[in-house]
């Protein structure tokens, strides 16, 4: 007949579980803290003089879809700008710097009003930043947790800050400070590194890491592809409860996503 464990073992064994039971709670809370409500309307804090976007560009047609969102973006709010594209995807890449050359070309011609900001174009505004890719195409799905791992570890850099112009040489100016902090505003409409980046910029706001949290930054937008008519995309299934504002252009999507879905019309 085995013999009973003894007290100081049982004595281990509780404390051990009340630890991990304590832990487990806390983070729950935490988490709950940082996640937005089902169905979260409340804008953005008031903006500041100089702010960063961080836009995550897949291939295709989400690059496609992606620079049809941001034609009207006002380059005198969003002062920096980093594209985020994959590995290998030179597409996206050329399309970024050709779409900077359409703000830049716009934001000279229409110069400047009374009391009005300065337009933000120009290569000291934007920055293109390259991720592995999480997946490659025939990638075996035994290997695809060590892949997806290493790209979340590689997207803490782009998002804690955009690569100084001038090396050795702290900011100058509000426009640099900017581009060397976190991200205010995430934009994404669901291509597989998208999932990935949010996941990075969620564990910078849980831990407070340089004040993602506690300062507002790290906001997320998700704007749900056109060609989704009647469900959402595994990617808007994944972040539909975790992002701030989830998007949809077809009012039969509209309360998707556990009620967090929010129709505002066709937007490419």
């Amino acid at each position: 007949m085995p013999s009973p464990p003894s007290p100081s073992s049982l004595y281990t064994l509780s404390f051990a579980l009340a630890l991990l039971t304590t832990l487990l709670v806390a983070a729950s809370l935490r988490l709950l803290a940082i996640l937005p409500s089902r169905r979260s309307t409340q804008p953005f804090r008031a903006r500041p003089i100089a702010t960063r976007v961080f836009i995550v560009l897949g291939s295709g047609g989400h690059t496609h879809e992606m620079f049809y969102l941001l034609r009207d973006l006002d380059t005198r709010k969003y002062t920096h700008r980093t594209y985020v594209v994959s590995s290998g995807d030179a597409f996206s890449a050329q399309r970024a710097v050709e779409f900077e050359a359409g703000l830049e070309k716009v934001g000279k011609t229409e110069g400047s009003g009374r009391g009005e900001r300065q337009a933000c174009v120009g290569p000291d505004h934007y920055n293109i930043a390259v991720l592995p890719r999480a997946r490659k195409i025939h990638q075996s799905l035994l290997t695809t947790p060590f892949s997806s791992l290493y790209t979340l570890v590689k997207s803490f850099g782009p998002l804690l800050g955009s690569p100084p112009f001038l090396p050795n040489q702290s900011p100058k100016n509000a426009y640099e400070r900017a581009a060397a902090d976190l991200p205010d505003l995430i934009i994404t409409n669901g291509p597989a590194t998208a999932v990935i980046v949010i996941l990075a910029s969620l564990i910078l706001r849980f831990f407070n890491v340089r004040g993602a949290s506690s300062r507002g930054k790290c906001k997320t937008i998700y704007v749900e592809s056109f060609a989704r008519v009647k469900g959402l995309s595994l990617s808007g299934k994944l972040l539909s409860r975790v992002v701030d504002r989830f998007l949809v252009q077809w009012e039969e999507l509209e309360g998707a996503g556990g009620g967090r879905a929010e129709f505002w019309g066709i937007l490419v």
